[in-house]
């Protein structure tokens, strides 16, 4: 069953009318008094008392609806629909009326303590923006559709860790680094879960990532490692094609003429100086002596 759309009447016209008929029942009510007196009848103050009682029990079917809220009405248990119109309303005064919320709403799941894919204990937590588009399912599908909400959040959040992993390997989808194919999924799982409340999930998006602190240390000493050895593999690849031009450019220019030797000399000269970390200090050669 899903939500069913009720349409009550204006109560800003059912407000005149009733306080109209207070007024008038109260009016007529000190008339039958005064009239009693001489005729000795009471039966007519009755019937305006009543009247006057009526009207306030009717003015029970009164209720507000605020902008982007709905009121699921119920009759003895029995779901009737829900009223959406902003404004002041009127139906039944033995409708039960509850609120439920429209409204745009998020929130953020407690820091997770999870494995992922590679078993390495990890951190994570999550934003997630969600509104009530079904306010039958909110109310009668599940318990608390606010607490459903989260606990099935980070239910889900859970089961996404263990399909990727913190970092990437070989090309493979990571947590770090494919955070817009990450989050689609996340949503995509949530959405899943909270079909039955009536609940659609607008955005999730992790927003706490890192290793948990047992292994935070050996992990950055991991990261930093291949960091130097990346920046190492570039270095010497641009090394290398400096000398190789220098090698060229002196030999095309006809420079000096170098014999093999000298060339490996010169080559590991060169790359002293480029891939070293320090800067080299020359040594000048100013000549040989002869004796």
């Amino acid at each position: 069953m899903k939500e069913k759309q009720r349409r009550t009447a204006s109560g800003f016209a059912y407000l005149v009318f009733l306080l109209a008929a207070v007024f008038f029942s109260f009016w007529r009510m000190v008339t039958a008094v005064g009239e009693s007196r001489d005729t000795h009848e009471v039966l007519p103050i009755f019937g305006w008392i009543f009247m006057i009682i009526l009207s306030f029990f009717l003015m029970k079917g009164l209720f507000g609806v605020q902008p982007n809220n709905g009121i699921v009405l119920q009759l003895f248990g029995h779901y009737v629909g829900t009223e959406r119109t902003p404004g002041l309303r009127w139906a039944n005064p033995l409708y039960t009326k509850r609120s439920v919320s429209l409204r745009t709403r998020n929130f953020e799941t407690t820091h997770l303590k999870v494995n992922d894919k590679d078993g390495n204990p990890i951190e994570l937590g999550a934003v997630v923006v969600w509104a009530v588009i079904d306010t039958y399912e909110a109310i009668f599908q599940v318990d608390s559709f606010e607490n459903y909400v989260k606990v099935q959040s980070e239910a889900a959040l859970r089961n996404l860790a263990t399909a990727y992993a913190y970092d990437s390997h070989e090309g493979d989808k990571s947590l770090r680094s494919n955070t817009t194919e990450v989050a689609a999924h996340l949503r995509e799982e949530i959405q899943e879960r909270l079909q039955i409340a009536g609940v659609e999930v607008k955005e999730a998006r992790i927003s706490h990532l890192a290793y948990a602190p047992e292994i935070a240390a050996a992990m950055l000493q991991r990261q930093q490692a291949s960091a130097i050895v990346s920046a190492r593999q570039k270095i010497v690849d641009g090394a290398v094609g400096m000398v190789e031009m220098a090698l060229m450019q002196l030999e095309q220019h006809g420079t000096v003429k170098l014999d093999e030797e000298r060339k490996a000399q010169m080559v590991s000269n060169l790359l002293v100086v480029l891939c070293g970390e320090r800067a080299a200090q020359p040594v000048v050669n100013t000549g040989t002596i002869y004796q």
